[in-house]
């Protein structure tokens, strides 16, 4: 009998035999990704490699030439259109590169248009809105419009507005790629402090070797293909070696020069 600490840990994202070609280039070919609930997983590669299409085909915005995606345990590929745009809506958050906010509406309302699209009361919209800009750390920028906003505040909004129906994952292309350094680093501790504190799944593709870092896992992408993966754990485990290893030189050097005094 299984227990709660034997429990496998429960998947989120299942995709296997994903292709994808435009015309005579064939950009995916094969693509098997596995996401569990809760992980933060980056995707990274060349320019060309394919991560934005993987990752537009994951999100259900764009569909493959073939192979299966399951998300939360739904099998997307077989719903309707209408059924499709409304699993997306209800499932699945996204945040860009740019923000993608509505110029002519304030920081509230672009957080709010999702949960209109999803049918819900504006009181409720409204509510959720106003709780995710307090977590953001932007309640007090909630009747200001895209252009009386930073860079990093535009991008906070965004991802507010990603989290407002409450989805199982989301999906960031570049999040921090038009941000400085610091609201970079602001941005990054931003979907950590997320997870932390909802559970909430990321799949990122990003240019960004810091970011990728500091995620659970890392996909690597060439030529449409995975050729890897490599695990924070792993990442850390190397760099506590290099650094005993780098200690011994140091002690070893130390003590060869007060040998030679």
């Amino acid at each position: 009998m299984d227990t709660k600490e034997n429990a496998a840990p429960v998947s989120m994202i299942d995709t296997k035999g994903i292709t994808k070609s435009f015309g005579k280039l064939q950009v995916l070919k094969g693509i098997d990704l596995h996401v569990d609930k809760g992980e933060v997983v980056s995707i990274v590669g060349p320019s060309g490699a394919g991560k934005t299409t993987l990752l537009q085909i994951i999100g259900t915005l764009d569909q493959p030439d073939s192979g299966t995606i399951l998300i939360d345990g739904t099998d997307v590929r077989k719903l309707s259109t209408r059924k499709l745009s409304d699993f997306r809506n209800q499932h699945i958050g996204f945040v860009f590169q740019f923000h993608q906010l509505l110029p002519e509406f304030s920081a509230l309302e672009n957080i709010m248009i999702p949960a209109f699209i999803a049918g819900q009361s504006r009181s409720k919209a409204e509510k959720r809105a106003l709780h995710l800009l307090k977590f953001m750390g932007l309640e007090d920028r909630a009747g200001h419009k895209p252009n009386e906003l930073s860079g990093g505040e535009k991008q906070r909004v965004a991802v507010a507005r990603a989290l407002i129906n409450h989805p199982d994952v989301i999906m960031a292309d570049e999040p921090s790629g038009s941000l400085d350094s610091r609201n970079k680093a602001e941005l990054h501790q931003l979907f950590f402090d997320l997870r932390d504190q909802t559970g909430q799944t990321f799949v990122i593709v990003t240019h960004d070797e810091n970011l990728a870092a500091l995620t659970d896992r890392t996909i690597h992408l060439k030529d449409g293909q995975i050729i890897g993966e490599t695990r924070r754990a792993d990442r850390e485990k190397a760099g506590d070696a290099l650094g005993e290893n780098r200690n011994g030189v140091d002690r070893t050097d130390g003590l060869a020069e007060s040998t030679n005094e």
